[in-house]
């Protein structure tokens, strides 16, 4: 591999030292043009419904996003500028029950949380459809979270945001699921205890969408300026809909409603759910996503205008393209991470897994190469819509290439492991073993979320580049590097032996969402039912570049 393991003791923390001082640059995409202003997306990922606070400094903005069945969940992003983006961490280690999460449970879990700051602690809230209303807190956004609270239990709740007003009560704002509660496009308030901990007030539907422009009104957040009310939420639906600001001189209502984002005659759609900061500066500020089809849901910048009395965004209610910057003390350029050298001792922070995370799945390793675990499928195994050791990552623009060296070792037929782009259809370039030497396959699927089977073409035969030399237990391997070249929602794959001359290879494959995520790339390994050792991929380094 790297040939980093003597003196690895030595050289281990001083180049974690160095990575927290230098900031991560993407080589695909960075929103900081470097002249004072910026390019929308300020985040080109998968931050699905994001909502933001300023922290206690007043200069720095944390971020959360919607997180689903994946985890590490509740991503938390830090930024001093709300340009330059980078992940300090997750709060959320686990979902429950676990008997339904410790397998994919795709479209389930966190929907549509707000981030808060309050009285020195930062507080998430999420609903989850299934279960109820959830809360997490800390004192350091970029540490440890509490374990999760159950604040409400019951189906339907989803899309949650507290206030906490100037007298100290608590409210929370949120929407329905359809899907659970059988009715949709109304927002409720109520009240909760002081400590946000458990509602101590029945709900009361303080906007109906329902017969109107605004039907499927979601996403709420609930804000307080001069002694209005604020609730800002998109209507009209995903791809297609608009930014509502509706104010009250009561939590409760009536409100009066707005639209203050629309597409207008911008290539921006469907200008969708985000979060309102005011700065110490004083300017506003709104994060909203865009939903990219395949791409996901990607976060865009607008600046806020206050002087008709209502927060009219973008331009004239017209989203930017091209901006100044906001004010900041900081003039540091950093992107979410990409890349993975895999030479810490934990998971790098762009990855995440597709259920529960077991040990069994993988972990780092002392030689510079995190190891990847092939999962034993089941008996009736269709595709890998069902595999919850998928480790993945959100794709970082429209154009990028992902060049990846790994290692499989096989002490059993059929075992393989590979590159994956996953989503509703996906396809990966997977080393199988097959006797004594090694096939190389592009393994593709169509809906697989409907249960349809996956299709093997072969592209070459390949002779293992290693074998284990003693009798016990033993396993062949196959040292490769990957590739998959994507360019506007298309892929294409290569390979190579030497790490230096690439061969094209398969089809190209056209990319597909998830289930309400975009489609992600990263690892797959598995193998047959039974009571073989397991296999395994040793990812030496994954590098995202143009």
């Amino acid at each position: 591999m790297k040939g980093r393991f003597i003196a690895l003791l030595a050289v281990v923390p001083i180049w974690l030292n160095a990575q927290t001082v230098a900031p991560y640059r993407s080589a695909v995409w960075s929103p900081d043009n470097g002249d004072g202003t910026y390019t929308n997306p300020v985040i080109n990922a998968d931050y699905s419904d994001p909502d933001v606070c300023v922290g206690e400094s007043g200069e720095d903005y944390y971020l959360t996003a919607s997180s689903f069945q994946c985890i590490p969940g509740l991503p938390v992003l830090h930024s001093k500028d709300l340009v330059n983006w980078e992940i300090v961490s997750y709060a959320l280690r686990e979902l429950k029950p676990t008997d339904v999460f410790n397998q994919p449970a795709h479209g389930k879990g966190v929907w549509a949380p707000s981030i808060r700051y309050h009285n020195g602690e930062y507080y998430i809230y999420w609903g989850d459809p299934d279960y109820g209303v959830y809360m997490v807190k800390t004192k350091d956004p970029a540490g440890e979270w509490e374990k999760p609270v159950c604040v409400i239990a019951g189906q339907g709740m989803i899309d949650t945001t507290p206030l906490w007003d100037d007298d100290g009560r608590c409210y929370l704002v949120n929407g329905w699921a359809n899907s659970r509660a059988q009715f949709a496009s109304v927002l409720t308030v109520r009240e909760l205890s002081a400590d946000g901990t458990r509602a101590i007030g029945q709900p009361v539907i303080v906007f109906d969408g329902n017969g109107t422009e605004n039907r499927t009104c979601e996403g709420p957040k609930f804000y307080k300026r001069d002694g209005w009310y604020w609730i800002m939420c998109p209507a009209g639906g995903v791809p297609t809909g608009f930014q509502l600001a509706m104010r009250s001189r009561s939590p409760y209502g009536p409100y009066e409603s707005k639209v203050v984002l629309a597409q207008g005659k911008t290539r921006i759609n469907g200008p969708h759910q985000g979060g309102w900061v005011h700065t110490k500066y004083g300017e506003d500020w709104f994060l909203h996503f865009q939903d990219k089809e395949c791409y996901g849901r990607v976060v865009h910048l607008q600046p806020v205008d206050w002087s008709s009395g209502w927060p009219i965004m973008g331009n004239n209610g017209e989203p930017v393209t091209r901006y100044r910057k906001p004010r900041s003390s900081s003039n540091v350029i950093v992107n979410p991470v990409e890349s993975d050298e895999f030479e810490a001792f934990s998971l790098g922070k762009q990855w995440q897994w597709h259920a529960n995370y077991d040990q069994t799945f993988g972990m780092p390793t002392a030689f510079g190469t995190y190891r990847v675990y092939t999962h034993k499928l089941s008996q009736d195994f269709v595709n890998f819509w069902e595999v919850p050791n998928l480790l993945l990552q959100k794709t970082p623009a429209d154009r990028f290439v992902v060049t990846t060296k790994l290692r499989l070792t096989a002490k059993a037929e059929s075992q393989q492991g590979g590159l994956i782009m996953m989503g509703l259809d996906y396809s990966a370039l997977i080393v199988k073993r097959v006797g004594s030497s090694f096939q190389l396959l592009q393994v593709s699927c169509k809906s697989a979320d409907r249960g349809n089977r996956q299709e093997e073409t072969l592209i070459a035969t390949l002779a293992p580049t290693a074998e284990d030399t003693i009798d016990y237990k033993p396993g062949i391997h196959e040292d490769i590097c990957l590739r998959m070249s994507v360019n506007n929602g298309k892929v294409k794959f290569a390979y190579s032996q030497d790490g230096r001359s690439f061969r094209s290879c398969g089809e190209v494959f056209t990319m597909r969402e998830g289930k309400w995520i975009g489609a992600k790339f990263g690892f797959v390994a598995v193998e047959p039912a039974g009571k073989s050792d397991r296999g395994w991929i040793d990812a030496d380094w994954i590098r995202i570049t143009k």
